[in-house]
């Protein structure tokens, strides 16, 4: 998929139920995979033993998984089991109706646990016909290529902190995210706020967390 070279395909089919049978998961999220999801393939496996590329500190392996979906959502946790039960990187590629998400979640290690993933932020392109991708494998290793798709995939949300390390660029996009939905939240107090002074205290706060974003 994604025109990557045939050396790396795979093309092996998981049983959706090798993620929450004999796992402890919510009857929710056990739901969700029963209920969202038609069939999950597990398509290509990009690694050094599959394309010229060196081994990444972190990145030793990036799966590239296809769900196939029974409606154009999904719960992301969904995605958060999958990436706790495989330990290597993933590139999901939800597909609905002939039209196709990309899905990439930033996965740090976790400390003093070699090998071991935490995932973390989600970020995920818009509905598009597959030909219309155009994710690229840039980077000379695994841990830029990884790097390089997270990029790729957040779209603006990212490439504004091009100059810094992907941690610290996904550290950022979060804390903005954060910022704006305090001052959403204040406008909508500010908007109710019936007394002159506290309407001004609030102001004051909305200004100071502008500020902050304004720095991001």
């Amino acid at each position: 998929m994604l025109g990557l070279p045939e050396s790396t395909e795979f093309n092996k089919r998981i049983p959706k139920n090798k993620f929450y049978e004999n796992i402890s998961v919510s009857p929710a999220l056990k739901s969700s995979f029963v209920e969202q999801i038609k069939a999950i393939y597990w398509r290509n496996k990009v690694a050094t033993t599959t394309i010229n590329l060196a081994a990444g500190e972190a990145v030793t392996e990036l799966e590239v998984f296809e769900l196939k979906l029974n409606k154009p959502v999904l719960d992301e946790n969904v995605l958060r089991q999958i990436d706790k039960e495989i330990p290597y990187h993933i590139l999901f590629l939800l597909e609905y109706e002939g039209k196709y998400q990309a899905w990439v979640g930033y996965k740090e290690e976790r400390q003093g646990k070699v090998g071991t993933f935490k995932p973390g932020k989600y970020y995920h392109t818009e509905w598009m016909l597959l030909e219309k991708f155009s994710l690229k494998l840039d980077g000379l290793n695994m841990d830029a290529v990884y790097e390089s798709l997270i990029r790729q995939v957040a779209g603006e949300r990212l490439q504004t902190n091009y100059d810094t390390d992907i941690k610290e660029a996904v550290s950022r996009d979060e804390r903005r995210q954060k910022l704006q939905k305090e001052i959403l939240a204040l406008e909508k107090k500010m908007q109710r706020e019936r007394q002159f002074n506290r309407q001004v205290e609030i102001n004051e706060g909305i200004k100071k967390l502008n500020r902050e974003l304004e720095e991001l």
